[in-house]
């Protein structure tokens, strides 16, 4: 008996071997397929994929070198073709998704890049390129051994290194040579004198990394690219800013090409429906909950929106921000296991404090994803700025400094949002496709909206009320981006609008307008579209499964399926997990 014990014991574990090899094969086939897109990524961009983890790259800068759109865009063609020739041999269903990802997002830059070198004269944040570029590299989660990439980084930027230019050399004479071309779209103006008014930041930024990271003798090479991007400065007001647009909409082609690529598959003007509708729902639910608050609280004043002003001036001291979103953190965690809502990983998250370059970048909380490629146990951190440096003078951008809000920006930042589904992807080995490529603001986006309301009925009050504002304000954004966009409202009217119906500070409504306006047109429908998009699977999944339906275990495959667009996310829902709940006792 126990000869036969062990020799059955040994056949499971061979079998269950043989599984995990298996399991691993597809995943390793995928990633290897995604190498040459990979690598075009790098050739272009070096310093997004050193960020990623792409290996190699370190010390390389982007190419801005003459009719890099149209080199760019044959190599994505080419990547995409090849793939397309081996689609058709491939048996795994999941190494054919994989592939499919990988041939869209080819195909859609290229598309991208067509769409803009027609309409658009080339113009970007040069310096917050740079700051980000070196932000990534000297990260304290990076390896020490790669920081000295950032010094050959720093000379090949102002082309002191052999076979180099400047980079601002370099981009303006990209912009500079589409000026002639008739009927091209420029920068707004307010985009371009605000790029002008952070770049000390941006420079302060990138002098404060190169301090901090111990590296010697970069100094003199600094100073060289702080006069270059001095000059480039006079250049944009001299040269680019007569010929900016006075009006922030952007030809219609680009926008839904924007949509596109941020994962919303919607007809703006529906989209403006169907958010509307539910901004007065929520607004309803929220004036329901207000009336318990204002009970609770003694509030003077019911009205939803006295009752939001009367809870941001709960303030939370600046140095206790920290271990209150901290203490938040460590509650939410504790919801999320008691109600077995989904699996934690064993890695804690991390919660900081934005440093003023970061916050003129982003003036908005965010996380920092990890490396996802290679990656040695480097987290994601969930960033905290402490100011809109953008914001008008004599303002206050308060709306994250009190205890309301700290437990609904935690869920949607780290756990169970953001941080948990980038945590959950490292940790469970999601192939390069799912995790990078496929990645799109409707995915993510979409689950950290989605986590916060999985969390909401957990909370106390007057949290809820903080889950409901920011459930207010993603809808909000759903219909007041394609507004600005389409001409259907001014910017400074849907400023106006958030500070008064959502509750937002000026500084933090003026974020919200810049995002819609010029630094991301789009992207803020993406969190009103994904969540959407999980509520509708998950009602159906639930009313397939009935008592079958498992919370925690549906939330643990929806994270085991990577950043999986909105779509392709269902698919494997419907054709995965279903059919295996379904055949479980």
């Amino acid at each position: 008996m126990r000869l036969i014990a062990r020799t059955l014991m040994a056949a499971l574990l061979l079998a269950t071997s043989t599984l995990a090899i298996a399991e691993q094969d597809w995943v390793e086939r995928s990633n290897a397929n995604a190498e040459p897109l990979l690598q075009v990524m790098a050739k272009y961009a070096p310093e997004t994929a050193a960020a990623l983890g792409v290996e190699g790259f370190d010390a390389e800068v982007f190419d801005l070198k003459p009719q890099n759109d149209l080199r760019f865009e044959a190599d994505a063609a080419r990547v995409a073709s090849d793939l397309e020739s081996r689609l058709a041999a491939e048996r795994d269903a999941r190494v054919r998704q994989d592939m499919q990802i990988l041939i869209d997002t080819a195909r859609d830059q290229k598309a991208t890049s067509e769409l803009n070198r027609r309409l658009m004269l080339p113009y970007f944040d040069l310096t917050q390129a740079l700051f980000q570029g070196f932000n990534a590299l000297l990260d304290p989660r990076v390896s020490k051994d790669r920081h000295p990439a950032a010094l050959v980084r720093l000379r090949k930027y102002t082309g002191r290194e052999p076979g180099y230019e400047p980079i601002t050399k370099l981009a303006q004479a990209r912009t500079a040579e589409r000026f002639e071309t008739a009927g091209l779209t420029g920068p707004w103006t307010v985009e371009v004198e605000q790029a002008l008014q952070n770049q000390p930041r941006f420079v302060a930024g990138i002098r404060d990394l190169f301090k901090k990271s111990g590296l010697t003798g970069w100094e003199k090479d600094l100073k060289v690219l702080e006069s270059q991007l001095d000059a480039h400065a006079k250049w944009l007001r001299t040269e680019l800013l007569p010929r900016a647009r006075t009006t922030n909409r952007l030809p219609a082609e680009i926008y839904a090409d924007n949509l596109k690529n941020f994962g919303v598959k919607a007809d703006p003007r529906a989209l403006i429906d169907q958010a509307t509708l539910s901004f007065v729902q929520t607004r309803e639910e929220m004036q329901t909950l207000a009336n318990l608050v204002a009970k609770e609280r003694g509030f003077p004043s019911s009205d939803y929106r006295d009752v939001l002003a009367a809870l941001r001036k709960e303030v939370i001291a600046e140095d206790a921000l920290l271990p209150t979103y901290k203490a938040r953190l460590a509650s939410l965690e504790e919801i999320v296991r008691r109600e077995d809502i989904v699996s934690l990983p064993e890695r804690p998250a991390v919660i900081r404090l934005g440093t003023p370059a970061e916050s003129a970048a982003q003036p908005a909380p965010h996380l920092r994803p990890p490396r996802l490629i290679g990656n040695t146990g480097e987290s994601a951190e969930f960033v905290l700025p402490l100011e809109n440096p953008n914001a008008p003078p004599g303002t206050k951008m308060d709306d994250f400094t009190h205890d309301s809000m700290a437990w609904t920006l935690t869920a949607h930042e780290a756990r169970p949002g953001h941080e948990l589904q980038f945590a959950s992807m490292i940790e469970s080995g999601v192939s390069i496709p799912r995790a990078v490529f496929a990645f799109n603001s409707a995915n993510v986006e979409g689950w950290a909206l989605y986590a916060e309301a999985l969390v909401k009925q957990h909370l106390p009050l007057n949290a809820q009320m903080g889950t409901l504002q920011m459930r207010m304000l993603r809808e909000a954004r759903a219909f007041l981006d394609p507004m600005v966009n389409l001409g259907l409202m001014e910017p400074a009217q849907a400023q106006a609008f958030l500070m008064k119906e959502v509750g937002l500070s000026e500084p933090m409504a003026k974020q919200e307008v810049d995002r819609y306006s010029f630094r991301a047109p789009g992207q803020a429908t993406s969190y009103f579209y994904g969540y959407q998009r999980h509520l509708a699977l998950r009602g159906k999944v639930e009313m397939m499964l009935g008592e079958r339906f498992d919370a925690r275990s549906y939330h643990d495959f929806i994270l085991s399926q990577g950043l999986l667009p909105p779509a392709l996310l269902e698919q494997a829902v419907l054709e995965q997990y279903v059919p295996a709940r379904l055949a479980s006792r």
